[in-house]
């Protein structure tokens, strides 16, 4: 006799209730009320996909021997008839890797029951409708097939009769899936060997044969099906019996592997890895800071649908010397990490673009520039792990056949951040330093969760490429920071939630184990150059970061690595000396951080470009222009250059224009003249660059790593949660305890409703059987309108409510008398 599923739940310890909502956390969101509605929700078609996507190919090969090794009768199969199936191949499986497979389907409970009585959960069959890819029973599909079966002989005979192109035809459906669709008029063609005014068939060498899926068809190997309202489509679906038949060479579950498949690619020297995902490592971070910089300086409008531009996006690209997709990926993670975002401007609009918001940096970019290069490193990674941005499809077009920009909403897709830890996790479970190839890893893909892994070549492609681009992979093999990174996201998604902050890192500042890790193989951070005598600045190392701010108001960059080159000209000695350094200050910094002497030449260019900075004074007027040098007055008034201002003299040292300040102080500085600013008191003005930066995001690392899976809990909010389930199934067995009155139920066969008490009535009883301290049965409707019942120990009435004990409980319960439809003293 079988016993249903929620029976089974219930004769099962608390713990092993717990064991299975940890394994199938999706059963707890919501809290189911009662053991039924848990046993309903672990048989839904949801939930069954849920948890058979998470099964590798040798587990869900033993549940299709589950399913083909079912009894008619009741459905049932046990652990040695499906031990006998999957060890009848060529290649049989080790028992104690079948017994296993079957213990991991019954924790699951996708398996229930005792070993000799194991039943398959119902929704196995709608998820996947066909076992083991054989199809269904011909007694199922046709009976003129099913008498052919019957006859194991003849249907031998038959299926060596197959001509080529038929059996070639059988031999694919019984690989599976076992049913297939073809051009309407086959299945009406002529069959084979019949007059036939079609091509020559190569495969029968060269003669006419006419359609073999008819010739399948007429000699009962092949059914049609119906498919919907009609069989116009030309499905056919190849009977189980004649699948079984054409595998008994490789057994009726095919080959059955218990481990993963094995990776041919040696391991590579771990050091060579390491060094190499470093390299790329520090090329992320610097051309990611090049990025914003870009943006900080010409911000990029977004448009109308959202994301940048093609147009803007190139620009950037160019700027960067990137192409196109690196430039797009870079601008994700940033985004996702919380250094870009979007900045409103009120009361202006874009043409071009009609938008009235720019991407530019946030101010979370300024705490990122501080950091160690290892740390700004492990914020992009963490960010790129978890955003559930697919970058592969910018520059593709939607089903509208519109272009995917960067950073648009068409780009999102949360199954993402699963993929990207499910390949990263191959890498990481092999021995360290192994590059498999990408073949490799998809078949690793393809054994671990082959249901997740259909059809997702080109995903999983793209994840491998984007960590080699980010440097989390070295020369194709998973680096050793990038494994220490990987483990930290999966331990932390697996802890679950911490809601006192037990495993929180304190506040200290301290790095990860895997920016240790890379800040162990990055070269240290340096605080000092050397100045060549044709005015270069090599930097042998990363710049430090007060020693980059230093050099980017000081120098131009001529190129960037490992180490970078600068140059010193006279406008960027111009430059520093607007943004408020003296000529003094400059001979201090290059003194100071120069490993090598100051060559002459500088000095002699700073003196220079400070002695003509500040000669002419730009004021308000539409603008004027003053110098205490008579004589550059009249050599700037006589610049033929300069004539578009339109200047005149006031007086010997004063010049004025119709033009605003910008613009004269832009003219004068393209002519070769070194102007500043001043205001109204004569002081000059400091022209530091306005810094806009878009308000603060919280960075995606934030969160859980896959927004789709259900949270995870621990094992004593699991118990607690098993302890809820059970109350509400005694709640339930009381509510059906409870007198028809109460319910409001028929408590006969004759199907009418019981009268309700009147509202006195019920009020009597309730104040008797506070005087007897008596249980009372109360039937009530809550705030949402439904009714229910319980078993009550009034203590008190008063004010309009009653005060009572639930006898289930103990504990104590306020209701509103006007709520209470009847009251029945118990039994």
């Amino acid at each position: 006799m079988t016993t249903s599923l929620a029976d089974h739940l219930r004769s099962l310890p608390d713990e092993s209730l717990a064991a299975l909502l940890q394994l199938r956390p999706d059963l707890v969101v919501p809290v189911p009320a009662d053991v039924s509605a848990l046993a309903i929700r672990a048989q839904s078609r949801v939930s069954v996909a849920r948890a058979l996507d998470g099964l590798d190919q040798f587990t869900l090969q033993i549940l299709d021997a589950a399913r083909l090794t079912r009894n008619p009768d009741d459905a049932t199969t046990a652990t040695d008839t499906v031990l006998a199936m999957a060890t009848s191949g060529p290649q049989p499986p080790a028992p104690t890797a079948v017994r296993a497979a079957v213990g991991r389907l019954r924790a699951l409970f996708l398996l229930y029951g005792p070993e000799h009585a194991l039943q398959v959960v119902p929704a196995v069959d709608e998820v996947a409708p066909y076992p083991a890819g054989l199809g269904r029973p011909a007694a199922e599909l046709d009976p003129r097939t099913a008498a052919l079966c019957a006859d194991p002989a003849k249907l031998r005979r038959t299926v060596l009769a197959a001509p080529p192109s038929a059996r070639a035809i059988l031999d694919r459906l019984a690989a599976g899936p076992p049913v297939g669709s073809v051009p309407p008029g086959a299945l009406q063609a002529p069959p084979l060997g019949a007059a036939d005014p079609v091509l020559s068939d190569p495969t029968n060498g060269g003669a006419p044969t006419g359609s073999p899926v008819r010739w399948l068809v007429d000699n009962r190997l092949l059914v049609p099906v119906t498919t919907g309202s009609s069989t116009a489509s030309g499905t056919v679906e190849l009977p189980r019996e004649v699948g079984l038949l054409l595998r008994r060479d490789s057994g009726p579950l095919g080959a059955l592997r218990t481990s993963p498949p094995s990776v041919a690619a040696a391991p590579r020297e771990p050091k060579a890895v390491d060094s190499a995902g470093a390299g790329q490592s520090m090329e992320v971070v610097r051309h990611t800071e090049g990025l914003l910089e870009q943006l900080a300086d010409e911000p990029a409008p977004v448009l109308r649908s959202g994301g940048i531009g093609v147009r803007d996006l190139r620009r950037l690209a160019r700027a960067a010397g990137l192409d196109e997709p690196t430039t797009a990926l870079l601008l994700e993670v940033a985004y996702a990490a919380g250094l870009l975002g979007e900045l409103e401007m009120p009361g202006t609009t874009t043409g071009r673009y009609g938008a009235d918001q720019q991407v530019l940096p946030t101010g979370g970019y300024e705490v990122w520039r501080a950091a160690s290069l290892a740390q700004r490193w492990e914020q992009l990674a963490r960010a790129w792990l978890t955003m559930t941005r697919q970058v592969g499809l910018v520059g593709r077009r939607d089903e509208r056949d519109r272009p995917i920009t960067a950073l648009s909403a068409e780009a999102e897709r949360a199954s993402v951040p699963a993929t990207r830890r499910a390949v990263l996790g191959v890498l990481a479970d092999l021995e360290p330093a192994t590059a498999p190839t990408p073949e490799e890893v998809q078949d690793l893909l393809d054994w671990r969760a082959p249901r997740r892994s259909r059809g997702r070549d080109a995903a999983h492609r793209e994840v491998l490429a984007e960590a080699a681009q980010l440097g989390v992979t070295g020369l194709g093999a998973l680096t050793s920071y990038g494994r220490l990174l990987l483990g930290d996201l999966t331990s932390t998604d697996e802890r679950g939630d911490d809601p006192l902050g037990v495993h929180a890192d304190v506040e200290s500042g301290d790095p990860s184990g895997a920016a240790r890790a890379l800040d162990a193989l990055l070269p240290a951070p340096v605080d000092h150059f050397l100045v060549q005598a044709d005015l270069t600045v090599v930097v042998p190392g990363p710049p430090e970061p007060a020693l980059a701010v230093e050099l980017e108001a000081m120098t131009e960059l001529e190129s960037a690595g490992g180490a970078s080159v600068h140059r010193v000209t006279t406008a960027s000695v111009r430059r520093a000396l607007d943004s408020g350094y003296t000529a003094d200050d400059l001979h201090d910094v290059f003194r100071r951080r120069s490993r090598t002497p100051v060559p002459q030449g500088l000095t002699y260019l700073i003196d220079d470009v400070a002695r003509k900075h500040g000669g002419l004074r730009v004021g308000l007027a539409g603008a004027y222009l003053r110098s205490d040098d008579e004589t550059l007055i009249s050599e700037v008034l006589a610049d033929r250059r300069l004539e578009s201002l339109a200047l005149r003299r006031l007086a010997p040292t004063v010049l004025c224009t119709q033009y605003q300040v910008g613009r004269l102080l832009g003219a004068l500085r393209d002519a070769g003249y070194a102007p500043v600013q001043e205001d109204g008191t004569g002081s000059t003005v400091l022209a530091r660059p306005r810094i806009r930066r878009a308000p603060p995001r919280v960075s995606v690392t934030t969160r859980t790593i896959d927004p789709l899976a259900a949270p995870k809990l621990p094992m004593p909010r699991l118990l607690g949660v098993v302890e809820h389930i059970r109350r509400g199934d005694a709640a339930a067995r009381a509510a059906r305890r409870a007198p028809a009155v109460v319910r409001g139920g028929a408590p006969g066969l004759g199907g009418g409703p019981v009268p309700a008490h009147t509202h006195s009535e019920a009020l009597a009883v309730l104040q008797q059987a506070v005087r007897d301290k008596a249980l009372v049965w109360v039937g009530y409707v809550d705030a949402h309108g439904a009714t229910a019942s319980r078993l009550l120990k009034p203590v008190s009435i008063g004010a309009g409510y009653l005060r009572a004990e639930d006898e289930r409980t103990e504990m104590l319960h306020t209701f509103a008398l006007h709520r209470i439809t009847a009251a029945v003293v118990a039994d």
